[in-house]
């Protein structure tokens, strides 16, 4: 199991940048594979970005690639999203996610995460 706690959310306006940090502990963090969601009111949660669990690989919604980058330091045991060029339809609740051990990395349904932090706050003003 992995504990997560996000930070770095806030107010920015549009074409600004944000920096999101998910500190994690427990055994397992460097070795699961890790993502980003974000769910704004009355939508559901919608995926962002997954990294590999060597940091090797990462992928992302058609909708931030470009303009998101994610990353990790499992030495640190934390995991990163650089937001920029940011636009108001990024507003939302943005999560850190552990994968849910043996799932394809490939499978970015939220059902194929087990453990998720509290979430942080990102809202883009025009």
């Amino acid at each position: 199991q992995v504990q997560l706690v996000e930070s770095g959310g806030g107010l920015v306006q549009a074409g600004g940048s944000l920096r999101l940090s998910c500190a994690a502990s427990g055994r397992t963090f460097s070795s699961s594979h890790m993502g980003w969601f974000r769910q704004a009111p009355g939508n559901e949660r919608e995926f962002v970005a997954v990294i590999s669990w060597s940091g090797d690989t990462t992928s992302y919604s058609d909708s931030v690639k470009g303009r998101f980058t994610i990353s990790r330091d499992n030495a640190k045991s934390t995991l990163w999203l650089q937001m920029n060029s940011l636009k108001p339809e990024d507003t939302a609740v943005y999560y850190c996610a552990a994968k849910r051990p043996g799932t394809n990395y490939y499978n970015q349904r939220p059902s194929s995460y087990s453990d998720w932090g509290q979430g942080t706050q990102v809202t883009v003003s025009s």
